[in-house]
């Protein structure tokens, strides 16, 4: 806990010191060398050495002694006031971020105060903002999650009851209903790994990569999905765009961004993909057309990077998985000193990110 008298006691002793050793110093000159002079001049003058020196005494001396008192005062009321200043604005902070550590992200620091602790006190805010972010995002992921595995894990649990109690046949329909629910599982873990991959990336597993070359590769295994799917597929790409990054993440990267083009493309729709050079950058757009002007509104653009975030909140499985491959882009692409982002201009979106060009 902050005490402003203990505060108030060390400035105080710290102003006074410094005064000493001013006081010093200027009791050396005028008392000394200043007495000195004085008595020199008025003995040419007439006047005796007593004399001279029980002028000096009189007049400057008690002048001197009584600016002294003066100049302590001052300096211990300025001490207390100094330390009262310091004492309330670092002891608001010191409250926030007890209530910050008791969890209640909530708490901030008044910004108010001299320049220093306005600046401590914005930085501290800042600083609670993103944990109260953090723990938002945490609750959020936590209860995902638990979604996400509740619904294959009841559906198992369901059909394994069954045939124990010889409610359903044994019959291949059934285990194939099982297997998918157990795919379901492994493909989260899988997902969940990759999440963990992409915090690990470190640089010198970066590489040269033909960004070119791996776009036409990505979009000639995924082109027989969009042909099933009634999806055109356009790509326009350049001959050669070389960029720093690890191969298997960039093929990870145009992967999930074509799943997620194939998967909410219409029937009778169409996807585009480009590669090009921007700047000191190399660029790449997946754009596809949407059900509806407005399929993903713009209130949702901000989180759709963010884990298990849908934009349908019904989490349909016939039009989503879990909500974890935009993140596994986000991840996987700043991880390479990339960005990423999201446009929906009326009827399509636009998914893009950007690598440092070689």
């Amino acid at each position: 806990m902050i005490r402003p008298r203990r505060i108030a006691v060390r400035v105080a002793l710290a102003s006074l010191l410094v005064t000493a050793v001013a006081v010093a110093i200027i009791a050396t000159g005028v008392l000394d060398v200043g007495r000195s002079t004085f008595d020199d001049l008025m003995v040419r003058h007439g006047a005796s050495a007593a004399d001279s020196r029980a002028m000096f005494n009189s007049s400057v001396g008690h002048t001197f002694a009584w600016a002294l008192i003066a100049a302590a005062a001052v300096c211990v009321v300025m001490a207390v006031l100094l330390a009262w200043a310091v004492s309330r604005s670092f002891g608001r902070i010191v409250e926030a971020a007890r209530r910050i550590a008791a969890g209640d992200y909530a708490a901030r620091v008044p910004d108010v105060g001299f320049e220093e602790a306005r600046a401590i006190a914005g930085a501290f805010n800042q600083m609670a903002e993103s944990l109260e972010e953090q723990e938002r995002m945490r609750r959020e992921l936590i209860a995902n999650a638990a979604h996400e595995l509740r619904t294959p894990l009841t559906n198992l649990q369901g059909y394994l009851e069954a045939l124990r109690d010889e409610v359903i046949p044994p019959s291949p329909e059934t285990f194939a209903s099982l297997h998918e629910e157990a795919d379901r599982l492994v493909r989260l873990s899988r997902s969940l790994d990759m999440l963990v991959a992409g915090d690990a990336v470190h640089p010198a597993r970066r590489a040269d990569t033909d960004l070119a070359q791996a776009v036409r590769s990505a979009v000639d295994l995924y082109q027989p999905g969009f042909q099933r799917a009634g999806i055109e597929l356009e790509v326009e790409v350049g001959a050669r765009l070389i960029v720093h990054a690890h191969p298997d993440h960039v093929a990870q990267v145009l992967g999930n961004l074509l799943q997620n083009a194939l998967r909410y493309t219409p029937q009778g729709g169409r996807a585009r993909v480009s590669a090009e050079r921007s700047g000191d950058h190399a660029l790449v757009q997946v754009t596809n057309t949407t059900e509806g002007a407005e399929a993903l509104p713009a209130s949702d653009l901000p989180r759709l990077f963010e884990r298990f975030y849908r934009v349908e909140k019904s989490r349909d499985r016939a039009r989503g998985g879990a909500g974890i491959g935009l993140a596994i882009v986000k991840q996987l692409v700043e991880g390479a000193g990339g960005r990423v982002g999201v446009e929906a201009p009326p009827g399509s979106a636009r998914f893009w990110f950007s690598l440092p060009a070689a």
